[in-house]
């Protein structure tokens, strides 16, 4: 049951349409149950099923139809996935198909053609595994055209394989990275990324795919995100950028991954406090969207509307960021969370309020979707409000939760700050007039060790600048913004 909620999950409100006329279309009889099942697990429900799916109790029934209703949600998914999948490689696979009946029924002229077509669309898009079986063709027939010269071809062939080798250890690279970042989060991830580098003798040059260029600059900002350093991860996504840059313009294929690159550059560029860097790569990610099919564009919506709103917000434009915000026509969690902040920061926390009060569902349920860190900042935006909108009674009892859910996953990332943070909240919360004083405040320049202003972290700043404009009596957004440009200037 767990894995078809899970596949259900995955399915946006259009494609959960689809598949229902997708199992309407599949149905030979009117009385199956497979849609009941679908639309009870799509809408949250997990108990008793079998009751609510045949009446009574029917355990052997309910997992056969879960079973199926599994099976065809897979099916579903990788039909919908081929569909939508660019075609650059699947014409490469069907002009070596086609190549290869044509030798076949001796078709030779029209059949060297073909695959010298395929070979050259093969090498624009660095499609080193369809290269293989190309090359594995061309030898085979080679005796069959003079012009084909079997040295070159092998030579070439060998050339391809070492390329396709490369990538292949790229994998292997990606997947240690992942491990080694799931058994040791806190390592420093220059030690990792060398590490890995190191054993699997990976180097960044202008062989590497955009794949694998994408794949080596995801993990790297998952590891940055995870330990809140974006600052040390610079120097490796300028360098693999700059290999992107010198590849130039490629197909739709590559456009997909560099429009996912863009994206993370944008993201990274902001973390950093790079303002006008990240937002000439928001534009470079928007004219590629434009530029590729329309699912392109739908698909990176969100991501564009978030970073083009965060710089905004923290460029002195925060209502034009909260009208993007407010413009984007999905149902998205990351960007109701953006709009949720940006509101706090210009102090309507009424409507910020009114916004937090959509986010109805448990702590657990948004940690499995959006991962702690998200939990974490929705959690102590909520802290803030209540004691902002005078809802006293509830705050201790957030702050008691707080501290039973975070302390040990903070403490493993060496984020102790949040719970000093916290800490100093908790007092502001007892006594409002003590922040005044010279030695709370003397406290608080005493309780915190900061990163140099380079390195500290955008959002870990927007925290603190709460209980600065709190010491201080001043404007939140006004405390914000001086925060973030004592650290750019």
């Amino acid at each position: 049951m767990k894995e078809t909620s899970a596949l259900i999950e995955m399915l946006t409100k259009e494609e959960r349409k689809e598949f229902i006329l997708h199992l309407k279309r599949k149905n030979r009889r009117s009385d199956t149950k497979n849609i009941l099942l679908f639309k009870l697990l799509a809408a949250g429900q997990t108990e008793a099923l079998d009751v609510k799916v045949y009446d009574k109790p029917a355990r052997n029934a309910y997992h056969a139809l879960s079973k199926r209703l599994r099976d065809c949600l897979i099916d579903f998914i990788a039909a919908k996935s081929f569909s939508n999948e660019t075609s650059e490689e699947q014409e490469l696979l069907k002009l070596l198909l086609a190549a290869r009946i044509l030798f076949e029924r001796k078709q030779y002229k029209i059949a060297f053609k073909t695959l010298e077509k395929a070979e050259k669309n093969a090498h624009r898009i660095d499609a080193y595994s369809i290269l293989n079986e190309i090359y594995h063709t061309k030898i085979q027939y080679a005796h069959l055209n003079a012009n084909w010269n079997l040295s070159d071809v092998m030579a070439a062939s060998e050339a391809n394989s070492k390329l396709f080798q490369k990538d292949f250890q790229l994998n292997i690279t990606y997947a240690s990275i992942k491990r080694d970042l799931k058994n040791d989060e806190d390592k420093a991830i220059n030690e990792i990324i060398k590490d890995a580098f190191s054993e699997f003798r990976i180097e960044i040059d202008e062989t590497l795919t955009y794949k694998s260029l994408f794949q080596l600059m995801e993990i790297t900002s998952t590891v940055a995100k995870l330990q809140t350093d974006y600052h040390t991860i610079s120097p490796y996504m300028k360098e693999m950028y700059q290999i992107i840059r010198k590849k130039g313009t490629l197909g739709d294929k590559h456009r997909y991954y560099h429009i996912k690159i863009l994206n993370l550059m944008a993201i990274a560029s902001f973390r950093n406090k790079q303002f006008e860097e990240a937002n000439d790569f928001a534009l470079q990610m928007e004219k590629e969207m434009i530029k590729g099919p329309q699912t392109y564009y739908n698909r990176f919506l969100e991501q564009l509307t978030i970073i083009q709103a965060l710089n905004l917000n923290y460029t002195e434009q925060p209502d034009e960021a909260l009208s993007l915000l407010q413009e984007f026509p999905g149902d998205s969690l990351d960007i109701k969370l953006v709009q949720l902040m940006c509101l706090f920061q210009q102090e309507r926390f009424k409507e910020a309020y009114t916004q937090f009060l959509e986010l109805h569902h448990s702590d657990d349920w948004y940690e499995k979707k959006k991962g702690w860190q998200w939990v974490l900042k929705k959690n102590l935006i909520e802290i803030l409000l209540l004691i902002e909108i005078d809802k006293l009674d509830l705050v201790l009892l957030r702050i008691q939760r707080f501290k039973r859910r975070f302390p040990k996953k903070l403490r493993d990332q060496g984020e102790e700050r949040v719970l000093i943070f916290l800490d100093f909240v908790g007092r502001y919360y007892e006594n409002p007039m003590i922040v005044s004083t010279a030695a709370f405040r003397a406290k608080v320049e005493n309780a915190f060790e900061w990163l140099a202003p380079e390195q500290e972290d955008i959002f870990v700043m927007s925290f603190y600048a709460w209980l600065k404009a709190k010491m201080e009596g001043k404007n939140l957004y006004r405390t914000t913004l001086e925060l973030v440009r004592r650290t750019v200037d």
